[in-house]
This record gives C-alpha cells, sequence and structure tokens, in this order.
C-alpha cells in the first residue's frame, strides 16, 4: 500500500481494475434491449382485449432518436389499455442489492397515463396479466393532469402496497429518461433519474410498511388544571354604557332644503343622513394572549405494541417477471433498455452505454423535428391569412378542410 501512495498513477490504475472486476462480478438477472427476437421473450397480454380496450405496441425507435436502430417498444393507440410481461429465472434478493431500471420516452406531450413498470413474483398466467394481478414493485413515472406528476415506488408488503411518501418530480419532456430503484440488503434505498439521485432514506421510514415504533398513549387523559387557551377575554375590556344606542347614521344638519323643493309633491323635507362618525361598529369583545396559556396538550409517546422489527423487509424471495401494464388517453410512450442485477455500477455503466452515448443526439434530433413542425405550422398559417384576404369582408372564411388537412383525416 505504501508504494502505491508514492505512486499516483498506479493506485488509479488499481482502482481501475477494481471498478472493472466489480462491474465483471455483477449478476445480471435480466438485460432487454428490445433487439432482434425480442417478441420471443415478450408475451402481450390478452387483457381488455374482449372489450377492444387492448393497445397495440410498435417496435421502433421513435419519431426522434439518436440511434434510428435503437427501437424499443412503443404504445401506439390512443385510450387504450397495455399489457405485456417477459418472464427472467427466478431470483431472490436476500442479501444482495436490487436494481430496476429502465427508460422512458414520452413523445406524445404525456398529459394523463403513466410510464412505469412492474416486477412480479411467483408464477402467472401472462396471457392474462393485468391491473388485477399481483406485483412486488411498481416503478417509474406518472402523470394524470397539471397538478399530479411523481415518480412512483410502490412495494408490496404482507399483501398490502404502499407508494413511498415522498414527492418525487421529474421532467415532463419528450425525451428519453433514465429511471433507476435501488434497495440495500440494509433496507436503505435510492431513487436515481438520468443516473442522479433523486431521493435516498430507509424503506422503513419512508414507506410505512411497518406500523411507527412510538404512538400516542390512548390511556393518557388531559389534566383538569391544562389550560390550552392560546386567547382569552380582557377583563378590562368593558363595553360602554349606551354603546349599542349609537345609531349607524344621523341627519346632515348642514343640509339645506331646495328652494323649489315642493311639499305637496314631495311630502316633508328632511335632511339626507349621513354616516355617524360616533358609530364604531357592533361592539367585538377584546381578547388578548393568555397568560396561563400552556400549549396545545398530546398524549406522551409510548412503545407501539404492535411494532414488531423486520430485518427482510427488502426482501423479495421468487421475482419472476418484468411486466408494463398501463393505461394511456394519448399513446407514444417508449420503453427501452430494462435492467435488473444487483449492481448499482453496473447499472449505471449500462445507462451511459445505452442513454448515455445518444442522447445529445436525440436531443438534436427532436430539435430538428420541432423545427420543421413549427415552419409547418407557419406556412399553414401563411395560407391561411392568404385565403382569408382572398375572402369577401362579410363572409367569414371556412377553415374545416384545412384543419381536417393538418389533422390527416377528411369528413366522411
Amino acid at each position: 500500500m505504501e508504494t502505491l501512495r508514492k505512486c499516483p498513477p498506479c493506485f488509479l490504475a488499481l482502482a481501475i481494475a477494481l471498478s472493472v472486476l466489480s462491474v465483471a462480478m455483477a449478476t445480471v438477472f435480466f438485460e432487454e434491449r428490445f433487439d432482434d427476437g425480442w417478441e420471443g421473450r415478450w408475451v402481450m397480454s390478452d387483457w381488455k382485449k374482449n372489450e377492444d380496450a387492448a393497445g397495440k405496441w410498435n417496435h421502433t425507435s421513435g419519431n426522434w432518436s439518436g440511434d434510428p436502430n435503437d427501437k424499443g417498444i412503443q404504445t401506439a393507440e390512443d385510450y387504450k389499455y397495455y399489457a405485456i410481461s417477459a418472464e427472467f429465472p427466478e431470483f431472490s434478493n436476500e442479501h444482495r442489492t436490487l436494481v430496476f431500471q429502465f427508460s422512458v420516452k414520452h413523445e406524445q406531450k404525456l398529459n394523463c397515463g403513466g410510464g412505469y413498470m412492474k416486477l412480479l413474483s411467483g408464477i402467472i398466467d401472462q396471457k392474462n396479466f393485468g391491473s388485477d394481478t399481483p406485483y412486488s414493485i411498481m416503478f417509474g413515472p406518472d402523470i394524470c393532469g397539471e397538478t399530479s406528476k411523481k415518480v412512483h415506488a410502490i412495494l408490496a408488503h404482507n399483501g398490502k402496497y404502499h407508494n413511498v411518501k415522498k414527492d418525487i418530480s421529474w421532467d415532463k419532456d419528450q425525451l428519453t429518461h433514465v429511471y433507476t430503484l435501488i434497495i440495500h440488503p440494509d433496507a436503505s434505498y435510492r431513487i436515481l433519474i438520468d443516473s442522479e439521485e433523486k431521493e435516498s432514506g430507509s424503506l422503513f421510514t419512508d414507506w410505512g410498511i411497518l406500523p411507527p415504533k412510538e404512538i400516542r398513549d390512548p390511556e393518557a387523559k388531559k389534566p383538569e388544571d391544562w389550560d390550552d387557551r392560546a386567547y382569552i377575554i380582557d377583563p378590562e375590556h368593558k363595553k360602554p354604557e349606551g354603546y349599542d344606542e349609537i345609531p349607524k347614521e344621523i341627519p346632515d344638519l348642514f343640509a339645506e332644503k331646495p328652494e323649489d323643493w315642493n311639499a305637496d309633491e314631495k311630502g316633508e323635507w328632511k335632511p339626507p343622513m349621513i354616516p355617524n362618525p360616533e358609530y364604531k361598529g357592533p361592539w367585538k369583545i377584546k381578547k388578548i394572549r393568555n397568560p396561563d396559556y400552556k400549549g396545545k396538550w398530546e398524549a406522551p409517546m409510548i412503545e407501539n405494541p404492535d411494532y414488531e422489527e423486520d430485518p427482510g423487509i427488502y426482501i423479495y424471495p421468487n421475482m419472476r417477471y418484468a411486466a408494463i401494464e398501463l393505461w394511456q388517453v394519448k399513446a407514444g410512450t417508449l420503453f427501452d433498455n430494462i435492467l435488473i442485477c444487483d449492481d448499482p455500477e453496473y447499472a449505471k455503466k449500462f445507462a451511459e452505454e445505452t442513454w448515455g452515448k445518444l442522447k445529445d443526439a436525440e436531443k438534436k434530433a427532436f430539435e430538428k423535428v420541432q423545427k420543421k413542425v413549427a415552419e409547418e405550422e407557419g406556412i399553414l398559417a401563411s395560407t391561411i391569412d392568404d385565403e382569408h384576404d382572398d375572402e369577401p369582408d362579410d363572409e367569414e372564411p371556412d377553415f374545416s378542410d384545412i384543419m381536417k388537412k393538418e389533422k390527416g383525416h377528411d369528413e366522411l
């Protein structure tokens, strides 16, 4: 070791070698890049098929990408349900780290729909896989309108589902992003987006899977002399005598009867009423801070008799399927580069080799498409303006045919 300290290049070489060795020793349980033969690894469910509500998938790189040959699977039909799954050799994450990672791209400016995935355990009927099929983990982005946008991290435990209590936001754009969930054997976790940590903590505290260690003593009673009134009536503040008799308005003593006032037609002249400067409104009882205020009383904390330590809270003993099950109002979500392994460093390297090396090219391709769309919209607007100039001033132009062509359909 002393020799290595005297030789920085040697120390760096050793660090690199250890890093490479760590990646080489990683166990990969499932890895899917959706290359040739992917259809043989995935089973499309018949769920919702008899209702004509089952959506179809496209094997594509999308309308823009960093590499047209790097394909994933993309939802293809609006207002549809999607369910598809792939089986892998069953494994348990006991005494080992679990890494669940995949990439998602929402090309459709998603406003309502999911981009999450599931891990399932045991044995399921893949042809009937649907929303009611039990799962072990559900992870990924979801959105419904402008107010509900978060990353789900739902863990199953003893037949119940628990979502992470922390709000984890994500970028609502039309580019590819990588989502990573890491669960360690000490029940700590990390959630990454694009290889950057967005949240971390413990399964014991951030999910509410187990009951709390301490609870308020249900037998405790508030002491009789406990004063929890923050304010009290000021005993020195008394309502002046005759306060309630003060009128809100009084006659204007400076007003003069008009010279042309006709009493026969208008009756006896009376001066107009004006606000009474002496009137202060309804009497309000003055309150002051209570000098004996002790604060809001709360029962003391005691140990929860229902709490039991569960060191195996992180364990899923028989995981067997990766799956996608979601509903989309507008299709266009593309999944790719799915990874399940036990090494966060391997997952990071995998993300760099897939998403990382293509993200800049994808962004340029997206900007090119956006520019073309903007130019076409400008030409359309110009065409509409020109046609409007040719219309008679007293007639409204009919834009219906133009807009139908823009939307890609003709009226039947």
